[in-house]
């Protein structure tokens, strides 16, 4: 067994677990990216993984590995920015417990993320939404329960995760009603839901007769959704609304979408980004940005307070008094 293994082992089992407390999603991921890289450098040196060494794993090795997730894997920059951090988050450990690889380990952490392009987000109209909404059968169970998931997905931006990890327990349909989820960070919030959301929900609940450990979407055997399930089902739903909305064709609706949709609908409501960041459980408010790049009638309105080249000023004129009164109402 070489200096690698040893290192390797200690970063899941000591940095990961112990010291950071790391969520599961990301040990999976630093977890697949190790393997990922441990196989292409088996390929690049003819080594099997418990012989490499931190020597094996240079700057050049894990620059072809990097070109090979984008070239033969398909992989785009955000996915390859997101193996790199692993890889970083490895080197930085292995720093101090192999002082004699410094020089390898420091070229390795000098390789930067790619700059990548952000694509505008793709989110739901009002019309859209309610084609979506109607598509389930609800005359069956699956139809009931797909329903009660799109409506909350679409009213709270929870995430995937977040939505097939709630149980009947974070439901609370009194006053106040509201849903609690564990989110991403490690992070608990607690997301109001609309009357509409609740009353679904309540005979959602009455149906399945639940425990309070019990999931809240549970499969037909009791047992919680997958990540790709929900995906299937989202896809599904989305190509039936297409009948009755052309318009969906021409997206690639996802769970992802629906909380897009969420974060467009608190925006076109006025409410302020900050705010928004808080309702999606945002680590960095700055992220919530990315809605106002999407939101074509704030440009708009942006734009009609712009006096446009060659014409003229327009001339003040004070609103009508009793037109005001009812305004203010």
């Amino acid at each position: 067994m070489t200096d690698l293994a040893p290192i390797l082992q200690g970063f899941f089992t000591d940095r990961l677990a112990r010291q950071k407390k790391a969520s599961p999603n990301t040990v999976v991921a630093y977890r697949d990216t190790c393997k990922l890289l441990l196989k292409f450098a088996q390929e690049q040196t003819g080594k099997p993984p418990a012989r490499l060494s931190v020597a094996d794993l240079d700057a050049t090795l894990i620059g072809a590995f990097l070109r090979h997730l984008e070239d033969d894997r398909g992989n785009g920059s955000a996915t390859r920015n997101a193996r790199l951090a692993a890889i970083h988050s490895l080197f930085r450990y292995a720093a101090p417990r192999a002082p004699e690889h410094a020089v390898v380990i420091s070229q390795v952490l000098s390789i930067p993320p790619r700059r990548r392009e952000r694509a505008v987000v793709s989110y739901l109209t009002p019309e859209e939404t309610d084609a979506l909404l109607a598509a389930p059968d609800r005359s069956s169970w699956h139809g009931r329960r797909d329903h009660a998931l799109l409506l909350l997905a679409i009213q709270t931006g929870l995430r995937v995760s977040e939505l097939t990890g709630l149980a009947c327990q974070d439901v609370h349909l009194g006053a106040g009603p509201h849903v609690r989820c564990h989110g991403k960070g490690r992070k608990d919030r607690a997301t109001p839901l609309t009357s509409l959301t609740a009353r679904v929900l309540k005979t959602w609940l009455a149906e399945i007769r639940p425990r309070p450990d019990m999931p809240l979407f549970p499969t037909r055997a009791g047992g919680r959704l997958s990540r790709d399930a929900v995906e299937r089902l989202v896809a599904k739903h989305a190509s039936a609304a297409a009948d009755s909305c052309a318009s969906i064709k021409e997206k690639n609706v996802t769970p992802h979408t629906l909380r897009h949709t969420a974060a467009m609908s608190l925006l076109r409501a006025g409410v302020d980004t900050s705010v928004i960041a808080l309702w999606l459980g945002h680590e960095d408010a700055e992220t919530t940005q990315v809605y106002l790049h999407a939101d074509m009638t704030i440009k708009e309105q942006a734009l009609a307070r712009v006096r446009q080249p060659g014409t003229k000023p327009g001339r003040y004129r004070p609103p009508d008094t009793l037109l005001t009164f009812l305004d203010n109402l």
